[in-house]
């Protein structure tokens, strides 16, 4: 993916990234900033069309937003004059699904994801990790067969976002869904991810793969004690050396250029 620029320069925002997922895989994506995280799931998403290559979701080449793809922001996104319910239903209710099914439908991701007892609650009367369950209640209703996550839990105090992520590896377990997860937080990627990408910035590429067990300990233990368990502190570690030597490099091109 390349960006131009007014002044007739450009930017190689990606550049050589190739990869393929499984169905039911759950990728996190780190990296300093600049990588190229952000474009990269928008480029998945149908946001930005590449430059140069391809994409594709079963065999289909990728052309633009489809409802196979759900999108999932680091703020919810929510209709704010719309109800907790309302927002749910948006999806389905757009695709024509009868009134009935809408409202089983809402009642038993609502109830997934912990908010039953506030489905007729105005969205901004809700706290922000109340609103993140919203907005993954939201994309669930559209059963997509990939959800893409932009920072989702970036915005939340430690304890909320803890619980999210404990969620995320759940819905992950309960509904196979192939998963893409940008993050800036080393430790909920290695928690995330049963597959890691670390990518490097100028040109945005894929700089090294994890094949991790911690995802899938999260999905039957409590995530404080995957923490503790064996391999993940020394993964976090090397991860973070990796990023800091990244970011320090940046710096210098930055400090040579002024």
């Amino acid at each position: 993916m390349r960006f131009d620029l007014p002044d007739g320069g450009s930017v190689q925002a990606l550049k050589d990234v190739s990869l393929t997922l499984k169905q039911g895989e759950l990728l996190s994506v780190l990296g300093p900033s600049g990588c190229g995280k952000t474009t990269l799931l928008n480029i998945a998403a149908g946001f930005l069309a590449p430059t140069a290559g391809t994409i594709s979701l079963g065999g289909k080449r990728v052309a633009g937003p489809g409802a196979e793809r759900g999108m999932v922001f680091q703020k919810g996104a929510l209709f704010e004059w719309m109800n907790v319910r309302e927002n749910v239903e948006f999806g389905p209710r757009m695709k024509g699904m009868p009134h009935r099914e809408r409202q089983w439908a809402s009642n038993r991701l609502l109830e997934t994801v912990g908010l039953k007892d506030f489905k007729d609650k105005a969205v901004y009367e809700l706290s922000g990790g109340m609103q993140q369950r919203v907005a993954l209640a939201r994309c669930l209703a559209n059963d997509p067969e990939v959800i893409l996550m932009d920072e989702p839990l970036g915005a939340l105090d430690a304890l909320t976002r803890e619980k999210m992520q404990g969620l995320v590896l759940q819905l992950w377990k309960e509904t196979s869904k192939t998963i893409i997860l940008i993050t800036h937080s080393v430790e909920e990627a290695l928690l995330l991810g049963e597959r890691l990408l670390v990518m490097a910035p100028r040109p945005g590429r894929i700089f090294k793969e994890y094949r991790l067990p911690f995802a899938e300990r999260g999905t039957t233990m409590d995530l404080r004690e995957v923490k503790k368990s064996e391999g993940f502190a020394e993964t976090r570690e090397e991860i973070l050396s990796m990023i800091w030597e990244m970011e320090e490099e940046i710096m210098g091109r930055t400090e040579t250029a002024t």
